[in-house]
């Protein structure tokens, strides 16, 4: 009897360590399974060319063509003021003169001393014909001539600094003197600017600089406005900025409105070129590295992982430049579950 229940005893005990076994081996096999299925369905993204414009963003200033502060060249007491403020002048008018009464009475004096040595002149010409004077006094009366014109230019020149003259046509800016005002040379009297011209001045970084060349078109538009306006290059700087780093480039407005004001800035758009044959892939799809980018490539229904060059990114696209070909089918979900080799199963596929 004893014997039996012995038996028994092992018999279940068999039974029970075999089903215990079993049951693991099933849990096993039905997690190793929940695994494939993560792993095999992935959304897949077939790699196809694309229309890519490189456009990048830098921030300008808007310019007058000609834009010039006005100052007196010497010190003086100022007797007319002839400065319109938001007017337009021709160039060459006469805008502030400073006092020149004695500068006037000099010329006065020297012009009288020419005239008599001119007719000093006149008779020892006559006189040196018959030997009536020597070639020494009539040398001595043609310096004193040349002397005399000489110091009228030079009084001249002198009243001509007490006028003060628009340098080009343009608009007058706000005044800053009045008639009876002591001013020095390096007195603000007021500015004058072109308004019908206005030039573009941004920067753009050293690595596009090759791409900037004279008669390029740009794109701009102004703080808080939708509005596009156009610009040409006509100029760039002839060096890099050891600053910044940065190329300066000037280009001239085209297109005219009021809101464009000498001062403002400008959000200035570029398109350094076009690639009707971009091939570009979700951000999201890329494996950083190191050193390197990878992304998994679905080849005969298998994971492999490969290198690539990116280039331009777009929001949520970026170029691919180079480990890629048209056609490819890239994984762009459950990537860090797979691994080099590992069967493919997709739940969607989508194309550009």
């Amino acid at each position: 009897m004893k014997k039996i229940n012995i038996i028994i005893a092992v018999v279940l005990v068999l039974l029970s360590v075999f089903f215990i076994k079993v049951g693991f081996t099933k849990s096993g096999d039905k997690k190793h399974e929940g695994k494939e299925k993560i792993q095999k369905k992935m959304d897949g993204f077939i790699v196809s060319p694309q229309y890519l414009s490189s456009d990048i963003t830098v921030t300008g200033s808007l310019e007058a063509y000609n834009e010039v502060e006005l100052k007196n060249e010497i010190a003086g007491r100022i007797v007319m003021v002839n400065l319109p403020e938001g007017k337009f002048v021709r160039k060459g008018t006469l805008l502030v003169k400073l006092y020149d009464a004695d500068l006037q009475a000099a010329l006065m004096k020297m012009k009288a001393q020419l005239n008599i040595q001119k007719r000093i002149y006149r008779r020892q010409k006559q006189l040196l014909k018959v030997n009536g004077i020597s070639q020494n006094d009539f040398e001595q009366t043609l310096l004193q001539i040349s002397s005399i014109t000489a110091d009228i230019a030079e009084e001249k020149a002198l009243i001509r600094k007490t006028e003060v003259n628009a340098p080009f046509d343009g608009t007058i800016g706000l005044r800053n003197i009045s008639v009876g005002a002591v001013v020095n040379a390096s007195t603000l009297l007021a500015t004058i600017r072109t308004n019908q011209q206005i030039k573009l001045d941004f920067y753009v970084p050293e690595k596009y600089s090759s791409t900037i060349n004279a008669g390029m078109k740009v794109n701009f538009t102004m703080a808080n406005a939708d509005r596009h306006y156009e610009a040409k290059v006509i100029a760039t700087e002839h060096g890099i900025e050891n600053s910044t780093r940065n190329l300066k480039v000037r280009a001239m407005i085209t297109s005219a409105s009021k809101e464009l004001i000498p001062g403002a800035f400008a959000n200035v758009n570029l398109r350094l070129g076009e690639n009707p044959q971009a091939l570009m892939i979700p951000s999201h799809a890329i494996i950083p590295e190191e050193e390197n980018k990878s992304v998994i490539v679905a080849r005969h229904g298998k994971a492999h992982f490969v290198t690539i060059k990116t280039g331009i990114r777009k929001t949520s696209m970026v170029e691919v430049t180079e480990g890629l070909c048209s056609g490819d089918t890239i994984i762009t979900s459950g990537i860090l579950f797979l691994k080099e080799g590992d069967k493919l199963k997709y739940s969607s596929i989508k194309r550009p």
